[in-house]
């Protein structure tokens, strides 16, 4: 399916979609960001010299939920049939996608930010030092099983869109997909928790390899299921189900 003769290549989405998922998701972006911000600042006050480990194990639980707008203006266009127009005019279904995640990791970025610069602020501001250990958990862990949680959450939510009929509530992809993002760091919070309990995690650095296997993971999935898009998603799964 391609552009009407004439037209040329279809500008870009990117700006609009940014814009349109910081307004329609502002309430996940609020919710997201506070609840970062309050646990970050909580652990900081509270937890004095466990603070570099805990908080870089809790921040993708609650940094990922906020990604959801993403999603929203996602659903929004399928059910409305703004996505049928977009393949009319040339835009390919891949590229719909990827524009959408790139809005998600935006909205990630605003709440990583806000939330870390909260967080090891008041840890800062209690007196304590800077550590390698909060460093090395932000950097090989936290920030970046942030994002790939979210994006996780966003593929998959946009997979279930275009697959099934969107509803409202719960039941609706928009209402399960910040429990699929939240489900990875869980997983790998839980299992460590567990692992150290029966003496399996003798040592920090052991818990963050097992985080970090678990975020590659997580994001070869996504990176493969936005790869397969052509191989998995037929178009017409993506026009208006009305």
């Amino acid at each position: 399916m391609g552009a009407p003769p004439g037209l040329g290549r279809p500008p870009s989405l990117l700006g609009v979609t940014i814009r349109r998922a910081t307004v329609l998701g502002r309430f996940f972006l609020g919710y997201g960001t506070v609840l970062s911000v309050l646990m970050g600042v909580s652990l900081a006050v509270s937890s004095g010299s466990a603070f570099p480990s805990a908080f870089p194990f809790l921040l993708p639980v609650f940094g990922s939920v906020g990604s959801m707008g993403a999603l929203t203006v996602f659903t929004s266009d399928r059910i409305k049939g703004a996505l049928e127009y977009m393949l009319a005019y040339g835009i390919p279904a891949r590229r719909i996608f990827a524009e959408v995640l790139a809005a998600c990791l935006v909205l990630v970025t605003i709440i990583v930010c806000v939330a870390v610069g909260a967080g090891v602020g008041a840890y800062l501001a209690r007196g304590h030092a800077p550590s390698l250990a909060l460093a090395q958990g932000l950097g090989l862990y936290a920030i970046p099983m942030t994002y790939a949680s979210a994006a996780f959450a966003t593929t998959v939510g946009m997979y279930w869109t275009a697959l099934s009929s969107p509803s409202m509530g719960m039941s609706s992809p928009i209402g399960v997909a910040p429990l699929i993002g939240i489900l990875p760091p869980v997983i790998v919070l839980l299992s460590i928790t567990a692992l150290a309990a029966s003496g399996g995690v003798s040592s920090p650095d052991a818990a963050w390899r097992i985080g970090v296997l678990a975020m590659v993971t997580v994001t070869a999935v996504t990176v493969g299921l936005l790869a397969s898009i052509g191989h998995l998603l037929r178009q017409e799964r993506l026009l208006s189900p009305s």
